[in-house]
């Protein structure tokens, strides 16, 4: 074997402890001075060094000692000869490993006091026979209920009920931050579970109720209809002012499209007839609604305009974090630059004692 390959055996082996002691320490720590790695290169030029300073033993030293007893030295005189070198490679191992401590890695530990200033929210969706309406795909329940969905789910860390009414209105989904029963909750509605008719004023004032106890920072409704308040006990303005009283903002949406839409007019067994019918919504009513308690008022035409209008509102209402994080670093460059010049005192016993002794 070349001499110079068989000297850089034990240098191989230190900068292989090297490269995994520089690899433990990256997986698991920061570097504080990570421009020190830079340095890693003076193992190269070490191993170069000792190589260059060493060429002229190979015909006259090494090569000579090895032809002297045959044509191929055993492997006793090959690891005789290899012995002198384990120093030059535990100064190889010294060098990296000091490198890495110049670097200075450092384990970090942070811990956080997170706070939420958390949203409650209730959706008050009409369910009156005319959701049924096909200007919508496939009608326009169906696409509320979905939009809805795709809102909830997109607010994990706020509390969401559902409120649902006809010519009455009933809580289907108490205020929960449990988003699959509130998806699950919306999916479930459907027309027909109450009297006919739509009572927005009903609607509203349930959702309300929903809220009154609430202590969270900000309280929503968004109410969502397609139509004109013509059922309840309760006028949509008295309920609009309740609201008002307990800071509850109130989002209202008009859901229809311009003109007429193919709904229904009568319902013969368990089939609905539908026939062209202009779209009425009581917009200044939603509009007065929506300013008087803070909020805006929405005229979704088709399903696209309803996501958008979801996507507003989700933007208007952001639930606010306040983040209080701690940061310690801890120096670990300690074992490393101990390992080093352990290395170096070792290399130092056994230049001067050891392999002097027996050289």
């Amino acid at each position: 074997m070349n001499r110079a390959l068989w000297i850089s055996i034990p240098h191989a082996i230190s900068a292989l402890i090297v490269g995994l002691a520089a690899r433990y320490a990256h997986q698991h720590f920061e570097w504080e001075s990570p421009h020190w790695l830079w340095a890693g290169l003076l193992i190269g030029v070490h191993l170069l060094l000792r190589i260059w300073s060493t060429r002229q033993t190979v015909q006259t030293g090494l090569q000579h000692s090895w032809q002297s007893s045959g044509s191929q030295p055993s492997w006793r005189q090959k690891i005789h000869q290899l012995t002198p070198e384990i120093p030059f490679a535990l100064r190889t191992l010294a060098i990296g490993l000091l490198v890495i401590a110049s670097a200075r890695p450092q384990s970090s530990s942070s811990v956080e006091d997170l706070t939420r200033e958390g949203i409650d929210i209730v959706l008050s969706m009409d369910l009156s026979a005319s959701m049924l309406s096909k200007d919508f795909d496939p009608n326009r329940l169906e696409a509320s209920k979905k939009v809805a969905s795709q809102f909830v789910e997109e607010r994990p860390n706020d509390r969401i009920g559902v409120v649902a009414y006809e010519g009455e209105a009933f809580t289907q989904i108490p205020l929960t931050t449990d988003q699959r029963v509130v998806m699950n909750g919306i999916e479930s509605l459907e027309t027909g579970l109450l009297e006919g008719g739509t009572a927005i004023g009903m609607g509203l004032a349930t959702a309300v109720n929903r809220l009154r106890d609430s202590e969270a920072k900000s309280k929503v409704i968004i109410l969502l209809t397609d139509g004109v308040n013509n059922a309840g006990q309760i006028e949509p303005m008295d309920a609009a002012q309740l609201a008002q009283l307990n800071d509850i903002r109130v989002y209202t949406v008009g859901v229809g499209t311009i003109g007429k839409a193919r709904s229904p007019v009568r319902k013969v067994g368990n089939q609905y007839q539908y026939d062209w019918i202009e779209v009425k919504i009581d917009e200044e009513t939603l509009k007065t609604i929506a300013s008087s308690t803070g909020g805006k008022y929405f005229r979704a035409t088709n399903q696209s305009k309803l996501e958008s209008i979801y996507e507003e509102i989700d933007a208007l209402e952001k639930t606010r974090f306040n983040v209080l994080r701690y940061n310690q670093r801890t120096e670990e460059f300690f074992p490393f630059a101990l390992a080093g010049l352990l290395a170096l005192f070792i290399e130092f016993l056994l230049s001067h004692l050891f392999i002097r002794s027996i050289l």
